[in-house]
Formats: structure tokens, sequence, C-alpha cells
């Protein structure tokens, strides 16, 4: 007969909101269980955000040699080492894993099972041999990479984010499927690195950002040969390992072949409810993930979900967000409500592409009345010093000046997005953002001065012009 553990918490995947949620219950010396059937660290570390910035950072290296000669530097042509790039890539991932490691766990505490969940009644679990019965539960079991029903693909040796970074040897023109942000981060790398690509995308890339602000990115792209073609669809593939045919159909029905060494699908991702027994726990989902309120509970009010298979945006820091309310909401016993207008995002491109709250078409399709603010990163002097001027601040203001939208696309744009979240989050006004003191000069100068150009207005009114004039005769 299988044993019961009887926890405060169970928690199911041990990617980065599984983890955070069962070390900061542990801290608060709670009983926690922590279920995950694959390598610690999930999606994030081993196959998602920390290799693939590790992969864009050696893009960056190269391309920095490349543009040397702007600075009076000549370097010649990188010569990349491929293999030696993934070796830097697999070192990344050592040096954050033992963070995230099962001997790191049970220090703080926490009962680690390695095996696969699948709850077996509402308030039981199954997890290698043994029955887990806590008083709640966190489905934090993530996503996996969609891979779409094209004729021809299944026989192929086809990449998705999970196998791209196991190769060790530069493709020779890599085929991407899709033009979200995974597709285009991977496709600046793989160029940057010597490879020839090739982005095939049904609709428009980057198609969830502002188009203004994506098409700064997708034109820098194309200056650095990466082919991006837009409204067409894959419709077969054929060929074999290192010689793929990806066939492509344009709205007006005609077809196109490209040809090439590698095919990557990257056309998004589908949450893990598979094998977890949702329905006999008396949990509703569907194939957008669990379904959950604004406090993260499913229709089984023991159970929580977050992160991306909670059916809501699909990043880190999302995961991260909701770790912090359900601990909230489990141990402190606090009422908890998901902002999803606060939470950011950023393609790790170069430039970067950022954005918090709405964007402009967004704000129309909603019918809120914005004002919309733009500054150039050509205005600021840290960007004519680095030479990283393309891109620009989109704020989107509201009534009384608040803050209620911010885009950003340039050097530097991620960590921008970081002062715009904080400004939305808190619900901060315009004057905020032009009063603070910045630093100069640095890239954040941009936001404070498009904040202040939402005043300048006020300078030129004959009201405001008489009183200066009138206080100036007072001495």
């Amino acid at each position: 007969m299988a044993s019961i553990l009887s926890p405060d918490i169970c928690v199911i995947g041990a990617g980065s909101g599984g983890l955070s949620t069962a070390a900061a219950a542990a801290a608060f010396g709670a009983s926690v269980v922590l279920v995950e059937r694959g390598a610690m660290g999930g999606d994030c570390l081993n196959y998602g955000c920390v290799p693939s910035k590790a992969l864009i950072a050696a893009g960056r290296h190269a391309a920095a040699i490349r543009e040397a000669p702007a600075f009076g530097i000549s370097a010649g042509e990188p010569r990349v080492d491929f293999s030696a790039v993934k070796d830097h890539v697999a070192r990344v991932i050592a040096a954050i894993a033992p963070n995230d490691s099962v001997e790191r766990f049970e220090s703080l505490g926490v009962t680690v099972i390695k095996a696969d969940a699948a709850f077996v009644d509402p308030r039981t679990v199954s997890a290698g041999g043994q029955l887990i019965r806590a008083r709640r539960f966190v489905v934090a079991a993530g996503s996996s990479p969609l891979v779409p029903p094209i004729e021809g693909l299944s026989g192929m040796p086809y990449l998705t984010n999970e196998s791209v970074f196991g190769l060790r040897e530069r493709p020779e023109h890599l085929v991407i499927v899709g033009g979200g942000p995974i597709g285009i981060e991977l496709a600046q790398a793989h160029r940057r690195l010597g490879s020839a690509v090739t982005v095939i995308e049904g609709e428009r890339a980057l198609g969830r950002d502002d188009p203004e602000l994506s098409a700064v990115v997708l034109r820098r792209l194309r200056e650095e040969g990466v082919t991006i073609t837009e409204r067409a669809s894959v419709v077969g593939v054929s060929g074999g390992a290192g010689a793929v045919a990806v066939e492509m159909q344009r709205p007006d029905g005609t077809r196109e072949t490209v040809r090439g060494s590698h095919i990557l699908v990257a056309v998004g991702r589908k949450p893990n409810v598979e094998g977890l027994g949702l329905e006999v726990g008396g949990i509703a989902f569907d194939r957008k993930g669990i379904s959950v309120g604004r406090d993260l509970r499913s229709s089984n009010r023991r159970v929580y979900a977050i992160g991306d298979i909670a059916g809501g945006p699909q990043f880190t820091h999302v995961a991260n967000y909701h770790a912090g309310l359900v601990i909230r909401a489990i141990l402190f016993r606090l009422p908890v409500k998901e902002r999803r207008d606060q939470l950011p995002h950023v393609t790790f491109t170069e430039p970067e592409l950022g954005q918090v709250g709405p964007t402009e078409a967004e704000a129309e399709v909603r019918g809120m009345a914005v004002e919309v603010l733009r500054w150039p990163l050509a205005e600021n002097d840290r960007a004519q010093a680095e030479r990283r001027t393309e891109g620009l601040v989109k704020l989107l203001v509201g009534k009384g000046g608040r803050l209620i939208g911010a885009g950003v696309v340039g050097a530097e744009a991620g960590e921008m997005t970081n002062l715009f979240s904080l400004a939305i989050s808190r619900g901060l006004k315009l004057s905020a953002l032009a009063d603070f003191v910045s630093p100069y000069p640095t890239f954040a100068e941009i936001g404070k001065r498009a904040a202040v150009s939402y005043y300048q207005p006020y300078a030129r009114r004959p009201l405001v012009r008489r009183a200066v004039a009138l206080l100036s005769r007072l001495g």
C-alpha cells in the first residue's frame, strides 16, 4: 500500500514558479512536497530563458566585432567556434543549476519527488509510488513547444527550443517556422553566429507587439541578413537531416519552397495538462490551460495554478509573480488578485523590445482615451555616444496624466521597461517620471524626457505666460 504524505502544500512542477512557491513556503515554516518529472529548473533554466540569453550574448559579441570599425577599431570578421559557443551556454546553465537543484531544496526542508504526478481524487495526488494529501496544491507544470500538424513534419528531425541548444555544429541554413519572440530572438542569434536564417510567419512577425515598435526590430534583422517572410503559411515539409524543403503558401495562393539544412518550429507553446488527472481532480481546463480566477484558484478550491499552465502570459517573471500571490493566499489567507495590465514583457533582440500595459492599438480597441507621447533614442546623449540610436519610447497617458502603457524599442529597452512597469503598477502620473532625478548620461533619461514633453504645451498657454510675467515684476 502506498504511503501517504500530508504536507501543507504540494507543488507540481519545479520550474521557476514552482521553485519560487516551494522555497517561499518552506522559508515560512510550511511543510512542502515538490514533484517534478523532468529537469529541475524547468524550461526556463534548461531550454528557454537562460540558454537563449546566453546564445544571444554570444551573438552580440560577434556583432560588436563587426561593428567595431565605427568606433575606430579594426578587428576583421569574427571567427565563430560554434561548439565553443554551446560550451558557453552549457556553462551558464551549470552555474545557475545548483540554485534549482534537488539538494538545495531538500536543504530548505522541501521533500522532492522525482516522478510524474497525477490527481487520483479531488484532494489526493499520486507520485513516485506515494500518495500526497496536501492542504493546498499548486500546479506549476508549465508548457511545451506547440508542434502544428504540418504535412511531413512528423517524419522530419525538426528542432524546437528544447532541442536547438543541443546542436554542436552551426546550421548552414536555419529555417524557422514562427515569427514570435522565440523565433525572432533565435533568428538574430544564429545569423550573427554565421548561419543563413529564414523566418516564415503566418501573420505579422512579432504580431503581439506595437507594430510601430516591432518594425524597428524587424528592420534591423533584415539589415543583418535575416530573411523574414510574413503572411505565409507552411503547408508541407520534406527532405531529411541536413537538407529540408519547406513549402509555404501566400494569401493569393502562390507557393514557394525554401531549402535549408535545419528546421526550427517556434509557433507557440501548449500547457502541460496531459497526464495530470485534472478530470478526476475536479479541475476545469481547456486548450489554454487550467481555468483560474483572478485569485489563481481553480474549480477545485484546494488547487491553484500558476505560470504557463494558468492560461495567461507565458513568461518566467509572470510565474514568479503568481508564486508571490499564492503564497500570500495560502499562508496568510490574504485576498489576492492577478493584475495582467501591469505585466511587462521583453523580446531580447538587438534592439530590444519592451512593453507594459496596453499598446496603442489595444487601447483603441478598449475605447480608452489616451494621449500618445514619443521620444526618439537619437535625442539621448548616451545613445549617441554608443552609436545605438535606433528606436524610441512610446508612452500612453490617460486621464489626469496617469501612465497606462509604455513601449520601448532600442538599446537597454528591457531595463527601461522596469521603470515604466513600476510606474504603472503603482498608478503613478507623468509628473513622477518628470520629477525623478536620472543620472547623466543614461538611457533611462529617455523616459524622463518623454514625460516632460507632456507638460511642454502648458508653457505656451497665455494664462501661464501672464502669470510668469506678473511674478517676474514682483522681483
